[in-house]
């Protein structure tokens, strides 16, 4: 089964790594300096206090070339339609793919433009970049989540387990997206907006985040998810987190680069209007960020 792995940051480049050392049909797909370092010296993971690098077979994504039977997109969410464009030509109606991009309406927007198989995933992993051609990953946290069609997600598990990468394949794939993005959209949203850590969040702001983190419930439920039993559990783990830890967005707007707003923050805000839930809190946040909002 070849395999394609579209963008080689914190979580591309440890899946792809991982996938290399098991198969020599896998090709990675990077830009820039990251690119360039990989195809000399391979992709080198940092775990805690070990490392390993691994060789990879590495291109830009506008070399592309051949088949692949399983496309995984690791790239952030407004990166997705454009990298999707670039590979679609080396796909079929049997080739499987899934975004790990954050959001809940990733499989909807590849299904929207493709007819392969495309499942519904997210991941569980702290890890980013630390230098070119090198991913650092933190602690033992790592769980590649993905659901939809039956055969397609058995091929897909039995491919990622050779790697010894921890799968989950539940039947209520939906809930289970959601389940990660209400703290990531909620987090996300109110470390962006206060431009301070989780813990200063929790511990300050603690009253808006529940008040949030309702609000994007609401909106799920207005979808036929229940997320409900996920607002203390997401409470709990901001009270949890060092103290000092950010968000992804929070980040992209420390540093003034593109964001992932939409995605995280608007999405909410939009749903909620067309299915008639109010989310005062989250549109307020939603408003003022999109006066900082580089897209």
């Amino acid at each position: 089964m070849r395999v394609a792995v579209v963008g080689l940051g914190g979580v591309g480049g440890y899946i792809c790594a991982s996938l290399a050392k098991v198969s020599t049909d896998v090709v990675g797909f990077a830009r820039g300096e990251h690119l360039e370092k990989i195809k000399q010296d391979g992709i080198t993971i940092v775990e805690d206090e070990m490392s390993w690098t691994q060789p990879v077979d590495v291109k830009e994504l506008s070399e592309a070339s051949g088949y692949f039977d399983l496309v995984i997109f690791c790239v952030k969410s407004y990166d997705l339609v454009d990298s999707y464009k670039l590979i679609e030509g080396y796909c079929d109606n049997q080739t499987v793919m899934f975004s790990l991009s954050n959001g809940v309406s990733n499989g909807d927007t590849l299904r929207e433009l493709s007819n392969s198989v495309v499942l519904d995933a997210c991941v569980y992993i702290l890890s980013h970049i630390e230098k070119s051609g090198v991913i650092r990953k933190k602690g033992k946290v790592f769980a590649l989540v993905f659901g939809g069609d039956e055969s397609s997600t058995c091929r897909v598990d039995e491919i990622v387990k050779t790697a010894n990468l921890r799968t989950k394949t539940p039947q209520d794939i939906k809930t289970a997206i959601w389940k990660k993005y209400i703290f990531i959209s909620a987090f996300g949203t109110l470390t962006s907006y206060y431009d301070k850590s989780i813990g200063y969040i929790y511990e300050h702001h603690k009253y808006e985040s529940e008040e949030v983190l309702k609000e994007i419930s609401d909106v799920a439920r207005a979808l036929h998810v229940e997320l409900e039993s996920e607002i203390q559990k997401a409470l709990d783990t901001a009270s949890r987190v060092p103290y000092d830890s950010t968000t992804s967005m929070y980040l992209d707007f420390k540093n003034k680069k593109r964001d992932e707003l939409k995605t995280l923050s608007g999405y909410i805000v939009e749903k909620a209007e067309t299915l008639h839930v109010e989310v005062p809190y989250m549109k307020k946040m939603y408003e003022e960020l999109l006066k900082r909002h580089i897209d």
